[in-house]
This record gives C-alpha cells, sequence and structure tokens, in this order.
C-alpha cells in the first residue's frame, strides 16, 4: 500500500524565497530522520508564503500508513513557523 498526503501551507515569516527554502528544508529534513517517509515541496516554488508538500509511504498495512501519514502531518502542524491549509490524501 502506498499512501500520499498532500498539503498546501503558508509560511508567514518568509520574506524572501531563501527563507522560504530554509524553513522546507528544515521540515523535509526532520520528517526524513524521525518518519519512514519522503517529503518535497511540489508547488509554489517561486511564492515566498505559500508551499505545497508532498509526503509518501510505503507499507504492507493500510493501517501502518495511515498512522505514519498521521505522524508527518501531526509534525507538520507542531511546527509554528509553517501553517498546514488544505490537506489531500491519496492511496495507491
Amino acid at each position: 500500500m502506498i499512501g500520499a498526503v498532500h498539503c498546501e501551507c503558508l509560511i508567514y515569516q518568509a520574506q524572501s524565497l531563501k527563507e522560504k527554502r530554509a524553513v522546507l528544508k528544515s521540515i523535509t529534513a526532520r520528517l526524513k530522520q524521525k518518519l519512514n517517509v519522503s517529503a518535497a515541496e511540489m508547488d509554489y516554488q517561486n511564492l515566498w508564503q505559500r508551499t505545497a508538500i508532498s509526503v509518501v509511504t510505503i507499507n504492507q498495512e493500510k493501517r501502518i500508513v495511515e498512522k505514519e501519514l498521521q505522524a508527518a502531518l501531526d509534525m507538520i502542524d507542531q511546527m509554528p513557523e509553517i501553517e498546514r491549509t488544505v490537506t489531500e490524501y491519496e492511496w495507491l
């Protein structure tokens, strides 16, 4: 089972693309280090305060995939520099 979650986010404090990318690099690195997921920015690369992040994981059991994706969303929600707005799940 492959599970993916796509979330649009706002980074209010970013005043440049450089600041935005620093925040995104920190977030994606933490997700990859602490969880069994892959994460990347997928859209809005040229906007300062808006981004779309996709997080993907794979396992034999859907329950484990759901748990891992929820842990990733919880981790994103706990970061004060970013606010998650729209979230969509995809199952393959």
